[in-house]
């Protein structure tokens, strides 16, 4: 409650914050916005300004912190950026113009799912806001990105549902108050989240939100008829709109289904382990990044979203392969094409800000280019295209009329805001042109003036200057100020000199002030009739920009195919996958200089061969074969080339992969508990079209436990009657070469390495068979383990594979406890060198050595532990 102390100010101020009180409140005052109490605290911190304190009150004070308002671009984007919804209170009324408090209200609710402020958003990602409704059995789930346009619905299980949330990815998400705990068992992730009224989730009020956006009759046009939870979903996030202010939405123009079964399943764990969108590793690459040689904002956000939904639909990828291929074959259309592109700006968020009137003149200048582009496109391609690239073009619209009209009005170096004025071309309004005349070019009748007044007063040295805080004004030297006419009246007075003004001189001024506020005031009004008419295109804006993305991407995919000598691989709907000569496209792009990727072929059906065992050394190449053969399908299905001299791709409708292992204690899971998990997910939701890839699965637990564990598990994929999936199996249990003596579509390879002289030589070639030998010992040797601990280790492999058992012999002496640690000591270690050391020093008489001896002698036996 107030206190009766308080100031009009800051009862209003209180008044608003009470509206919303989760969120940062910036409150215009004057020309600064201000921030009050625990706000303030946190505006301090996020944005690093200055925290002081106000009387509020008699006795109290409240916390204060404020920037210029001019900076709010600056400000307000680190504050949603750290996860604050923030609301933003402007004046409604200019303050000169009432003698009472100022008007003001909510302008603007930022939220890290809700902006269209460029310093906000990322420029080549997708800023989406997401809402769920829980149903009886279904979950409903729909994506905005308000800076876009693009919405997106589906619904589904709760496993699918979580698939989609981990795809995409949302700034914030929306779900209903009394189903908190459903959504907590169904999110973990860190997006901003939001409680919304249970009034907002029926199918009365749905209907009633969609059907007023899109300004239909009946939503069975949009395919939502049969999504009654997906149809709520996507109206709470309409609802939250309106909450937040944000009621110009006339550029969410449509509404998409996400059908499950059109896509390839991609689990969160498949899309972190095959590293698609980033790299586990801090300097290494992604998929993503390999094949990303998009022009445009607009292709780098669709080439995320086609790899993120891989298409199943055999017509539908060979339509995409056949444009990719138009640009391979066709190097100078090609080269022309993605000159254009280049030029382009990002359409999608163009449409927006026309929309909500945030579009600056430099953006309608880029727009206009960007048209010109767009046409010069589509006569290219209507020329030389092939017959699915014409289909597409077909829809491309060069907008003439719009063109045109920016054509003549915009000025050619138009500002970056309107408010800076020298928006319009000279001709393109008789009015501004005269006002513009008056206010900017009166520096010749300024010059007319003053010589009139020299001849007049017969003072030689007088000047007329200018200033911001006295306007026009003549200036006199006090040795002429006798010959000042009386008429003349003084302003200021200076050490040598005085200032005055006359009756012409302000009647003067004050025409320039009229009239330059004139000019701007002309300039607003005409460039908001040509934002209105630039309104009536957004659906061909729109349009255009869904064409020109996936131009993009195809000239893109083509780059990069033509750069890493890529096949267009051969499509179809039977279950076989031919790789020929596959390479991992992330991997190939590192070689060191001289070095080429070791290329192999995998080759996997439902009727000889279903699963492949492979076996060998670590480091020897068995996950990077696992990999690319993931990546090799996944840019089949996007209608990508792929790194291999041939390919026959049998659509994959699912994509699984077990793949390294981390303990995940946060959770209180072990590896093996992780490892168990991951692997169940994948058992249970198989199919036959599925690919599914396990890497050392089984070595969180002891050897016993992890060998039965790997053979029951690949037992099960091979007996499964409905869903038996192709599989590749990397593994160091050996003990699974014997599997295919029984089960005939289970097959042995191995990793090919060859030991010369102690020495291991990693020829990284997938060949028939299984390996008998990890080369473990090898490998650390590799990574600079010690050599006495090498030496020791081979000692007792030699014991371990003599008496055939897992279990240390008897002939093998095990260290003893040393200061509760169980640790190795030298002289425990039966290896001659350490032996000849431990007599050198058993015949040394440490008493009668001096310090400089003694360190003498610790170098030698140093070195000799070097040498081995």
């Amino acid at each position: 409650m107030a206190r009766e102390t308080e100031t009009p100010m800051m009862k209003q101020h209180a008044d608003i914050k009470a509206k919303y009180p989760d969120a940062i409140l910036l409150f215009r005052v004057g020309d600064f916005y201000e921030t009050f109490g625990q706000d303030a605290i946190v505006a301090s911190s996020v944005l690093g300004i200055t925290l002081t304190k106000r009387s509020h009150g008699k006795t109290a004070s409240i916390e204060l912190a404020g920037f210029p308002h001019h900076a709010i671009d600056s400000y307000l984007p680190k504050l949603v950026r750290a996860g604050y919804r923030v609301a933003v209170c402007d004046q409604l009324e200019d303050p000169k113009l009432t003698k009472n408090l100022v008007k003001r209200g909510l302008t603007e609710l930022v939220t890290p799912g809700v902006s269209y402020n460029d310093n906000t958003i990322e420029k080549n990602s997708n800023n989406f806001l997401c809402g769920l409704h829980f149903g009886k059995f279904r979950t409903g789930i729909a994506f905005l990105d308000i800076s876009t346009g693009e919405f997106f619905v589906s619904e589904g299980n709760t496993n699918y549902i979580k698939k989609l949330v981990s795809n995409f990815m949302p700034k914030e998400i929306l779900y209903e108050k009394n189903n908190k705990d459903k959504f907590e068992e169904l999110h973990t992730g860190k997006a901003f989240c939001f409680g919304m009224d249970d009034w907002i989730y029926t199918d009365e009020a749905a209907s009633t939100a969609l059907k007023k956006q899109f300004e239909v009759s009946s939503l069975k046009g949009f395919g939502m008829d049969e999504m009654p939870n997906a149809s709520i979903a996507a109206a709470s996030i309409l609802y939250y709109l309106e909450q937040t202010q944000h009621f110009l939405t006339k550029h969410i123009t449509g509404i998409r289904r996400i059908d499950n079964d059109k896509y390839v399943w991609l689990d969160k764990f498949t899309v972190r382990n095959l590293e698609i969108f980033a790299s586990n590793s801090p300097d290494g690459k992604s998929l993503f990044d390999v094949i990303n040689r998009c022009s445009t904002n607009m292709g780098v956000r669709g080439l995320k979203r086609c790899l993120t939904f891989p298409l199943k639909d055999v017509s539908e990828i060979v339509k995409r392969q056949n444009c990719v291929k138009f640009f391979v074959n066709n190097n100078e259309t090609s080269e022309q094409v993605g000159e254009i592109l280049s030029g382009i700006c990002d359409l999608e968020r163009i449409c927006t800000k026309v929309a909500v009137g945030r579009i600056s003149p430099r953006e309608v200048l880029q727009l206009k280019l960007s048209l010109q582009g767009v046409g010069k496109i589509r006569q290219i391609l209507d020329e030389n295209g092939n017959f699915d690239i014409k289909a597409q073009t077909d829809g491309l619209n060069s907008c003439d009329e719009l063109v045109q009209k920016i054509d003549l009005l915009i000025s050619d170096d138009a500002p970056a805001a309107v408010s800076k004025g020298g928006v319009f071309k000279e001709g393109a309004n008789p009015e501004l042109d005269e006002l513009r005349t008056l206010a900017y070019s009166g520096k010749e009748y300024l010059q007319q003036l003053q010589q009139k007044e020299i001849e007049k007063t017969g003072i030689s040295s007088l000047k007329i200057s200018y200033n911001s805080v006295f306007g026009y004004y003549i200036e006199v030297r006090n040795t002429h100020k006798e010959k000042v006419p009386a008429d003349w009246i003084r302003k200021q007075t200076l050490v040598n000199a005085e200032r005055y003004v006359t009756e012409e001189l302000k009647q003067y001024e004050e025409k320039i002030l009229t009239a330059e506020q004139r000019v701007l005031e002309i300039e607003a009004s005409m460039f908001a009739d040509l934002l209105a008419f630039i309104g009536t295109y957004i659906n061909a804006l729109q349009q255009n920009a869904d064409i020109i993305t996936m131009l993009d991407i195809y000239h893109g995919l083509a780059v990069v195919a033509k750069e890493n000598n890529y096949c267009c691989p051969e499509i179809s709907d039977d279950i076989v996958l031919d790789i020929k000569d596959g390479r991992h496209p992330v991997i190939e792009t590192l070689m060191p200089v001289g070095e080429s990727y070791i290329a192999n072929d995998v080759y996997l059906d439902k009727q000889s061969t279903q699963i492949i065992i492979i076996t060998g050394p670590n480091m020897a190449g068995k996950s990077a074969l696992l990999r690319q053969t993931a990546l090799i399908t996944l840019l089949a299905q996007i209608g990508s080339f792929v790194p291999a001299s041939s390919a026959h791709i049998g659509i994959v409708d699912k994509i699984f992969t077990r793949v390294g292992a981390s303990d995940n204690i946060s959770m209180g899971e072990s590896t093996f508990m992780v490892e168990m998990s991951e692997a169940a997910g994948i058992l249970n939701n198989l199919s036959e079209r599925s690919l599914v890839l396990f890497d050392e699965l089984g070595r969180g637990t002891s050897t016993y436990d992890g060998i039965s564990i790997a053979w029951a598990i690949v037992e099960y994929i091979h007996e499964n009657p409905t869903a038996k999936a192709r599989t590749l199996f990397a593994t160091h249990y050996h003990e699974l070469n014997e599997m295919t003596k029984d089960y005939e579509r289970i097959k042995n390879f191995n990793v090919s390495v060859k030991e010369i002289n102690g020495k291991v030589i990693f020829l990284r070639k997938l060949v028939p068979g299984g390996s008998e030998h990890s080369f473990g010992i090898h490998v650390a040797k590799l990574a600079g383990v010690p050599p006495s601990i090498i030496r020791r280790a081979n000692a007792i492999l030699a014991t371990l594979e003599e008496n055939n058992n897992t279990k240390l012999s008897k002939n093998i002496k095990a260290p003893k406890p040393a200061n509760s640690m169980f640790q190795p000591t030298l002289f425990e270690i039966s290896d001659p060198v350490m032996v000849a050391l431990r007599e050198d020093l058993e015949n040394t008489d440490i008493e009668s050595m001096t310090p400089l001896e003694a360190l003498n002698k610790l170098n030698e036996i140093k070195r000799k532990i070097e040498k081995g």
